[in-house]
């Protein structure tokens, strides 16, 4: 199941165990639990601290496997075999049962600590999700801390029953104590703040004590993570507030244009940056979404819990997200048949038909990748003509399970009140009214600015909601600068949100020893 080389590496993680951990393994006659019984035995070899036995327990999902710990009396379960993107989520579980300290703060695990129980979650996944991971690994984290705490990670794909009946049509999906809890990204804060109903107000009473930023970087994907590095390599005093740090690189698979690495993958990217803004004296403070921007002296930046962050400068990085289509039943139909990310949630439509909106590169990859999934892909392009590169559209009419409709203009998202059945469009060049019947659909229409909390800032925006900048990364206001995804930087790319990451960085710089010496100046001629 393992090869060698992965065998070595983990054989070396494992070293670091204290404690006994049990693997409770359910079974049936079918090939997966074939590969799970191997799975749990190789991993057994590699530490005399694990051990492998049935589960005594017959009411539970086949094939599964139970990592347990006999002293803490904790349990993580994973239905399904974890490869893939979730095999990280496994040895994690693994290392955090057996008493290998995690890289949660002290006063996070205390505070999973104090939760009272049961809490019981229950997480739907699809091994191709690469947000999953991080909620799988939240829960987990919580589940081997404390003994009234449980998690379970199901692959849907591999319980469709079990996916049909809860209408689960999105990923991850997470369930506490049999009622939806939450579904899409959410890191371990974001639980915490929902079970914990006090923790959001001491936290922005921690965040409202910090001192005063040199620079405070408003985003943490590449243009933010960016900015951030040259303003600590400059030595002022930086922060990075973001919701996540990453942003929409997180939910990326395939990245092939990043000059100098062939190829890689968007969480191992972020995992990079990330590690490389840690190597510096910047203050990360992560799970937090701005609210407003306000000068009294200095910037202001509320956000969402309450708190003030008070700056001398601003780098705003916020990015953009998936466009929406604005028609009758995309909302009502969120999550129940319209997604936004093909490789989260493609896996649920196997077998299935489903369309994709948009003929950019981001729809012709989409619906490239769902061809091997789901039985047809039906391109939705509202323009006479698709935006994709050439090798794209090549390799999409190559495959004899996507049908390409040009000037489509895609009206109403229909469905049964619980899920998808279908969408209605209309051709553009004759004016007839048609219709599809689908089980899911993608849209990949573009992307719009996170920016509509400077609305009220007196920031200059443009029709479409983007940060007007100059060559220097400055904006209308003195001392807030801006990059990356959410700027009229014609280009989104993210070596390019990068570059502008840096230039603004730099351009608050200049600011802050112009800004200085102007206020120093006018001290002495006070004097």
């Amino acid at each position: 199941m393992l090869d060698t080389n992965i065998k070595n590496q983990l054989t070396s993680h494992f070293a670091s165990i204290t404690s006994p951990v049990e693997l409770l393994i359910a079974l049936d006659d079918s090939n997966k639990s074939t590969e799970l019984k191997n799975l749990a035995n190789d991993l057994a070899s590699l530490s005399d601290k694990f051990s492998v036995r049935d589960n005594p327990n017959q009411d539970v999902r086949r094939p599964s496997m139970v990592v347990s710990s006999p002293i803490n009396n904790t349990q993580i379960t994973f239905a399904g075999v974890p490869m893939g993107h979730e095999f990280t989520s496994l040895i994690l579980a693994l290392l955090h049962t057996g008493g290998h300290p995690s890289k949660a703060s002290e006063s996070e695990i205390e505070q999973i600590k104090s939760l009272p129980g049961p809490l019981n979650f229950e997480v739907y996944i699809s091994l191709s999700c690469q947000t999953c991971p991080q909620v799988v690994q939240a829960l987990n984290l919580m589940a081997a801390h404390n003994e009234n705490i449980t998690a379970t990670m199901i692959d849907g794909a591999l319980f469709q029953d079990e996916v049909n009946e809860r209408n689960v049509l999105a990923v991850p999906a997470v369930y506490l104590n049999g009622e939806l809890f939450s579904q899409g990204a959410v890191n371990l804060t974001d639980i915490l703040n929902k079970v914990d109903t006090k923790a959001a107000a001491r936290q922005a009473e921690a965040l409202s004590a910090k001192e005063l930023f040199d620079v405070l970087v408003v985003g943490g994907g590449p243009a933010g993570a960016s900015a951030a590095i040259y303003s600590a390599r400059k030595g002022l005093n930086t922060g990075v507030v973001a919701e996540r740090f990453g942003g929409q690189v997180s939910d990326t698979l395939a990245i092939e244009n990043f000059i100098s690495v062939k190829a890689t993958e968007g969480p191992k990217l972020v995992a990079q940056l990330e590690e490389h803004v840690k190597e510096y004296d910047v203050d990360v403070m992560q799970n937090q979404r701005a609210a407003s921007l306000t000068k009294q002296g200095n910037y202001q930046i509320t956000l969402e819990n309450g708190a003030v962050l008070n700056a001398k400068s601003v780098v705003l990085a916020t990015g953009a997200r998936w466009r929406e289509m604005n028609v009758p039943g995309e909302k009502e139909y969120r999550g129940h048949g319209v997604a936004y990310c093909p490789h989260c949630d493609g896996p649920l439509f196997k077998g299935k038909a489903v369309a994709v909106i948009g003929g950019g590169n981001s729809g012709i990859e989409a619906a490239i990748d769902l061809a091997n999934i789901v039985e047809h892909v039906t391109v939705l392009e509202f323009a006479d003509s698709l935006r994709a590169d050439e090798v794209l559209i090549r390799k999409a009419n190559s495959l004899n399970n996507i049908t390409i409709i040009k000037n489509a203009q895609t009206t109403e998202v229909v469905g049964d009140g619980k899920r998808v059945t279908g969408l209605s469009y209309v051709d553009r060049i004759s004016g007839d009214k048609k219709s599809l019947e689908l089980a899911g659909i993608f849209v990949q229409i573009g992307l719009v600015p996170n920016t509509e909390w400077l609305k009220d800032s007196k920031l200059s925006l443009t029709r479409f909601g983007e940060i007007e900048i100059d060559s220097k990364g400055a904006t209308s206001l003195p001392g807030v600068y801006a990059a990356g995804d959410a700027t009229t930087t014609p280009f989104k790319q993210i070596i390019i949100a990068m570059g502008s990451g840096a230039t603004a960085s730099l351009g608050a710089f200049d600011y802050l020893i112009r800004h200085s010496e102007e206020t120093q100046q006018s001290t002495e001629d006070a004097a």
